[in-house]
């Protein structure tokens, strides 16, 4: 059995904001940008009780609270913070795995520390995070990673909380498909069009039958239903996809200049691809082409293309009609315009190349 904790820093941006400028604290807070286009990244606590929220436009948010105080973010400030934080998940062991700067799974089962006591390493590395960052972390402690994730956020903020594997069964079968992992809005309205809205309701159907209704991803339903995750810590998580994105201070009025708009974002993402893949041992391949588009009403749609594809290769014409296709269902200005690509695991490319002929 696993013991692994999540780690969670609390609203991370505004907290090292609070933290570097003690006058702010008790204030709504955000971190993003004040232009006319400008949008939040993530904001403090005090913020979100007049509903403010990440990914809000700016002038939206100051609609909703004339007082709040927008500042600009500081990003080498946070990486800082960021990198001092894991540098204290390392005392305890070895088997980390970054989500983000502020988001990291960690598996303590072979920490002897507190006797293996997964909750009181969890008690001690909050401890230190506070006392030497200045940052509050929430902690989840679980059998498993989505177990793990959803208790970190139970008790939020400056929360820790603990399900421990004789509680498993009856804590997941109360929860709501929302909460199963990967589950967006669209498969969530299925599944409840179908009368699954908790993992109980799941779990009174078949596995053959969830695989039926909603393919190889029913499995995972199923198994997440009954408590059952056995995706391990990965110490190196290797990227499924890159992307680029700019906010126009403009909107582009039509599909013409959406298209026209893109060579300067496709400069940027050719140079990111290289980066990354300089960065490898063994090169990625790209599987796909993505498009997104948000429109002036801030809704948002997005259009993808299978097939791979070369960096040679990659060039204007082939992003046209996924744009027009993304266009045709807004139709209305739009003011972000997004492109990117997936790629295909390197440990799937390695298995190619040790296949044997005939094998």
């Amino acid at each position: 059995m696993r013991k692994i904790i999540h780690c969670d820093c609390d609203c991370f941006y505004a907290a090292v904001e609070m933290r570097d400028h003690p006058q702010w604290r008790g204030r709504p807070l955000a971190v993003g940008g004040r232009g006319r286009r400008g949008v939040l990244t993530t904001c403090n606590y005090e913020a979100r009780r007049f509903g403010i929220r990440s990914a809000m436009a700016t002038s939206i948010a100051l609609q909703q609270c004339p007082h709040l105080l927008v500042v600009p973010p500081r990003f080498a400030q946070y990486k800082q913070a960021s990198q001092q934080i894991h540098q204290i998940f390392q005392r305890y062991t070895q088997e980390i795995e970054p989500l983000s700067l502020d988001e990291a799974y960690l598996d303590v089962s072979e920490c002897r520390m507190f006797s293996g006591s997964a909750t009181r390493i969890a008690e001690s590395i909050r401890r230190q995070v506070k006392k030497e960052v200045g940052i509050v972390v929430s902690a989840g402690v679980a059998p498993n990673k989505f177990l793990a994730k959803i208790a970190s956020d139970w008790q939020k903020p400056d929360g820790l909380f603990v399900i421990t594997p004789e509680q498993v069964d009856a804590f997941v079968r109360q929860l709501t498909v929302e909460k199963l992992h990967g589950v967006g809005s669209v498969t969530a309205r299925k599944l409840k069009e179908q009368g699954l809205h908790t993992c109980a309701d799941i779990r009174l159907r078949k596995e053959p039958d969830m695989v039926k209704a909603f393919g190889k991803f029913g499995k995972h339903l199923y198994l997440l239903a009954h408590g059952t995750d056995d995706r391990p810590v990965r110490t190196q998580r290797e990227r499924k996809s890159l992307s680029v994105e700019r906010t126009f201070s403009d909107d582009l009025p039509g599909l013409d200049s959406v298209q026209d708009a893109i060579k300067g974002l496709l400069d940027e993402l050719k140079q990111r691809i290289q980066r990354y893949q300089s960065s490898l041992s063994v090169p990625c391949k790209m599987t796909g082409l993505v498009v997104k588009l948000k429109f002036n009403d801030f809704t948002q749609t997005t259009a993808e293309k299978s097939g791979e594809i070369k960096l040679d290769d990659l060039s204007s014409p082939l992003y046209i009609q996924l744009i027009a296709e993304a266009f045709q269902r807004g139709r209305r200005p739009v003011r972000l315009v997004g492109l990117g690509v997936r790629f295909k695991p390197t440990s799937a490319a390695l298995g190619e190349q040790l296949r044997l002929p005939g094998v």
